[in-house]
């Protein structure tokens, strides 16, 4: 079979399968469900899941998750661009070393690693032992907002840096050294050549760091201690719990969008960037 090039389209039929059974046949049993009731007579068309949604305690989950999202997307990005920045700098021997350090953690369940900071930030953990050696005192690490932001930045901060050192990496140093011989500073250089010229990486990084940050409920639940009820915990509890598919198919459709907004807004900001280019205006 050819497609209007003439070129056959052989080679991507398993792709086109791998994505009709794990994408597109799971996104329209989510769609299907939003949109329907269970009534005695079977399914029925409604809106009713939607309408749900206006309830002001739901409402109060959406706005949580959506703002601890943002917390820990900021926070990883204050945090990873030094890092892979300073990465991006050294001998390719030593950040390849590095890199990999940001790697390994990856490869460990993701449960195993949330669960590492309870005997870290609990109330008889090392941080609080220490503290209380010093004379300061126990102080409550877990169970709040802060537990969750931790585990948020240490579990989504090599999604931040791995995409920023990649385009760091990549850059062309001859518009670097031009700029310097012209006479630009180094933070002229950086915020005019090294800054504009590294967004499409920063805006990757925020993606990937905001899609699972707004959608997880492990973490919540652990570092949170059932206390923070976030959109994932929603919709975990509709399907686990309540049994309602229905209702917890319309927070995932509407998760989705809150996601497919975002990342529709991080490419008009990567798009005005490549428009503008890096190093259009030294001075």
């Amino acid at each position: 079979m050819k497609n209007n090039n003439g070129k056959s389209i052989l080679p991507a039929t398993p792709y086109i399968l791998w994505s009709s059974l794990f994408i597109v046949i799971p996104l329209l049993i989510v769609i299907f469900f939003s949109f329907t009731i269970s009534t005695p007579d079977g399914y029925k068309f409604s809106l009713e899941n939607f309408q749900r949604l206006l309830d002001p305690n739901y409402f109060t989950v959406f706005k949580r998750s959506i703002w601890l999202a943002f917390q820990a997307t900021i926070g990883c990005l204050i945090l990873g661009y030094p890092v892979a920045y300073l990465i991006s700098k050294m001998r390719p021997g030593k950040r390849d070393m590095l890199i990999m350090l940001f790697i390994v953690p990856m490869w460990m369940n993701f449960l195993l690693r949330t669960y590492a900071w309870l005997p870290i930030l609990g109330k008889n953990g090392f941080i609080n032992n220490f503290l209380e050696l010093i004379g300061i005192g126990r102080v409550n690490l877990l169970y709040n907002d802060f537990a969750v932001l931790l585990g948020m930045v240490y579990n989504f901060l090599p999604f931040m840096v791995l995409p920023i050192y990649t385009v760091l990496t990549k850059m062309d140093t001859d518009l670097i050294n031009a700029a310097s011989d012209l006479g630009a500073s180094r933070g002229k250089v950086f915020s005019k050549i090294i800054l504009p010229l590294s967004m499409p990486g920063v805006v990757s990084g925020i993606t990937m760091v905001f899609m699972p940050a707004v959608s997880t409920f492990v973490i919540s639940r652990l570092l949170g201690g059932g206390q923070y009820m976030l959109l994932g915990n929603l919709i975990e509890q509709q399907y686990t719990t309540m049994g309602d598919w229905n209702f917890g198919s319309a927070i995932a459709i509407f998760m989705m969008i809150v996601i497919l907004i975002s990342m529709g807004i991080m490419n008009l900001f990567e798009g005005s960037d490549d428009k503008e280019g890096g190093g259009s205006m030294l001075w």
